[in-house]
């Protein structure tokens, strides 16, 4: 006969089961807030109830309820019929500076939030259930994925030592945010972004925009099909091995060292987790979002992928932190 030892079952309350399963309010209510400009509204000035449905266009009373709910989240701050943005608001998402999540919070809300709701399909069968992105969705995809790393790709410039090298192939890079810190950071640099056609296509809308988007070479192509891009001294896999299985992981480390010189270096940045998968938590939870976007999509830790280096012609040299729960590794090819 199963027995409870009552004290202790009266210490146990669910309330950790009612912040995780009420978690889903308080993004919600995030996003919105985000979408109809509340933060921005009130980048310059505290702002009443009134002035903040002028600024935003939506009724008073449902603004109240956004910016009570910002309030309660600690998103921001109320002094008497006044409404404040909170530091981390004002930093992130007013758009006064260029730390704006705003792109990121609009990624998970119009392509992640709905794609959520096929994990248990994804968990069970262990195929993505995401589809076919249009055009536009790609394009709040990437972006959104920019902002999101935004911080790692800055770290990244400052903590490795370009100087040394002089080509460097950007896999899987997206619009070539990654290349575009790269470059504006060592003007010696040239750099090649390694992409799937119909992310390429926006990506070279936007680099030929951006002054350092001329010594940005974007070349099309899948990198598990397609004759790897060579003559680079650098190999950049940013936020790219997770979508991946160990089987599909390997097979990419072995085709790009097949196609580069003994030294270069590889770069992997990603949220590289301990031997038990949970830390960082951020990684462990982040696990969903790939799976459902390709089905065989994990959280790697840093021994699993020393273990692939290892067995692909790489030698592991550094793990070290860039910001957050993103961290880098770095290895270089061997002799053969």
């Amino acid at each position: 006969m199963m027995t409870h030892d009552v004290d202790t079952d009266a210490q146990v309350t669910p309330e950790p089961i009612l912040t995780v399963v009420t978690g889903f309010m308080a993004a919600k209510h995030l996003f919105v807030a985000s979408e109809i400009g509340l933060f921005s509204a009130l980048a310059d000035d505290p702002l009443s109830l009134d002035e903040l449905a002028e600024r935003t266009g939506v009724p008073s009373a449902s603004v109240r309820i956004l910016a009570d709910a910002m309030v309660a989240l600690s998103f921001v701050a109320r002094e008497g019929d006044r409404y404040r943005n909170q530091p981390v608001s004002q930093v992130f998402l007013s758009g006064q500076t260029p730390a704006d999540l705003r792109p990121g919070l609009r990624f998970w809300d119009r392509i992640s939030y709905p794609t959520w709701m096929g994990l248990e399909e994804a968990i069970r069968t262990r195929h993505g259930v995401r589809g076919e992105l249009s055009p536009k969705q790609n394009g709040i995809r990437e972006r959104g994925i920019e902002a999101i790393t935004a911080g790692a790709a800055h770290a990244l410039a400052q903590s490795y030592d370009f100087a040394h090298h002089r080509r460097i192939l950007d896999l899987g890079g997206g619009l070539g945010f990654f290349l575009r810190i790269l470059v504006q950071h060592y003007p010696e640099l040239e750099a090649t972004l390694f992409e799937l056609p119909s992310i390429a296509a926006i990506a070279r809308q936007i680099l030929t925009a951006a002054p350092e988007g001329q010594r940005i070479a974007v070349v099309e192509g899948d990198f598990f099909h397609d004759p790897i891009p060579p003559g680079h001294d650098a190999v950049l896999l940013a936020n790219v091995v997770h979508l991946f299985s160990p089987e599909h992981n390997r097979e990419l480390l072995s085709r790009i060292r097949a196609r580069v010189e003994p030294g270069t270096a590889l770069l992997l940045v990603d949220f590289w987790t301990d031997s038990s998968h949970t830390q960082p938590v951020f990684a462990a939870l982040m696990v969903g979002e790939w799976l459902t976007a390709t089905g065989e999509a994990d959280c790697y830790s840093v021994e699993e992928v020393g273990n692939w280096l290892g067995h692909t012609g790489w030698t592991m040299d550094v793990h070290r932190p860039l910001t957050g729960p993103a961290s880098l590794i770095v290895a270089r090819a061997r002799e053969e």
